[in-house]
């Protein structure tokens, strides 16, 4: 029993009679928060072996992908202190900085759950899609503070921020985020292969344009016009926002373009060979 309001024989036998059991009220309830406190901060001073009391992250951690969607580094109820990473890459040629921005719940899209920071990671050679290795690293020290560091790993340039996420959060709001989560859990899913199937589908009618672009010579005037509307039929399901016809027009896209893409890959791969022999 914590409080001294709980030394009322009243409010006793509402508690005992509400939670069906005995209580446990042999320290004294003005004291039992101080008390256990002292004994967590000398178990983290490392005087105190004995005894071990975790806490653990309430909600989920994580940044903001392509689409806005939620990618959870930390999930809820990891025990603190903790560490988790994960490399991703630019989404466009040439792209010299990407913003990190940090979430936290448990919902598959950011704008429904609660944003804890953000910051610039700048200074990235611009290179092709994909080459780039952004490191995301989260780190949850004893005192519940979490570091963000991000390090593209080419070229060493590094950027960090520190957060409290449990600032400003009480237990009734992490109660109605845990609810949310469950409510809408059926609609986030779909909502979330939607994204990913759009996000899928725009990456590859990029790479599919500008590999049209760069090898334009060594495409036939049939398989730029066929691959031409296989293009603008990926677009119409994108623009359309169903999943079904997303997924059918990339593969027919992929189809479609394949063959032409292995010739030219095959060209350029004999180019770089001639006159070199081959141990």
């Amino acid at each position: 029993m914590v409080g001294g309001s709980t030394r009322v024989p009243y409010v006793k036998q509402q508690v005992k009679a509400y939670f069906g059991t005995e209580l446990y009220d042999q320290v004294n309830p003005d004291e039992v928060v101080a008390m256990g406190a002292a004994i967590q901060a000398d178990i983290l001073a490392g005087n105190n072996k004995d005894i071990l009391l975790l806490d653990v992250t309430p909600l989920s951690l994580g940044i903001e992908t392509m689409g806005g969607l939620m990618d959870v580094l930390i999930p809820r109820n990891n025990k603190i202190p903790c560490r988790a990473g994960r490399q991703y890459t630019t989404q466009k040629d040439g792209q010299t900085g990407i913003i990190v921005s940090v979430y936290q719940g448990e919902r598959d899209l950011v704008k429904d759950n609660r944003k804890l920071a953000e910051f610039i990671l700048q200074g990235i050679p611009g290179m092709p899609t994909g080459l780039p290795k952004i490191d995301i690293q989260f780190v949850i020290n004893a005192d519940g503070i979490l570091q963000v560091k991000a390090t593209e790993l080419r070229s060493g340039v590094e950027q960090q921020i520190e957060v409290k996420p449990q600032y400003g959060l009480s237990d009734e709001a992490v109660e109605e985020m845990l609810m949310a989560s469950l409510t809408h859990a059926k609609e986030d899913i779909q909502t979330r292969s939607l994204v990913e199937a759009i996000t899928e589908a725009e990456n590859m009618l990029q790479l599919t344009e500008n590999f049209m672009y760069k090898h334009a010579a060594h495409i036939s005037d049939e398989e730029k016009n066929a691959t031409s509307g296989a293009i603008s039929n990926l677009q119409t399901a994108i623009s359309e926002k169903d999943k079904n016809k997303i997924m059918a027009a990339s593969e027919h896209l992929n189809t479609i373009s394949a063959p032409f893409a292995e010739r030219v890959m095959d060209i350029a791969v004999a180019a770089a060979l001639k006159g070199k022999g081959i141990l």
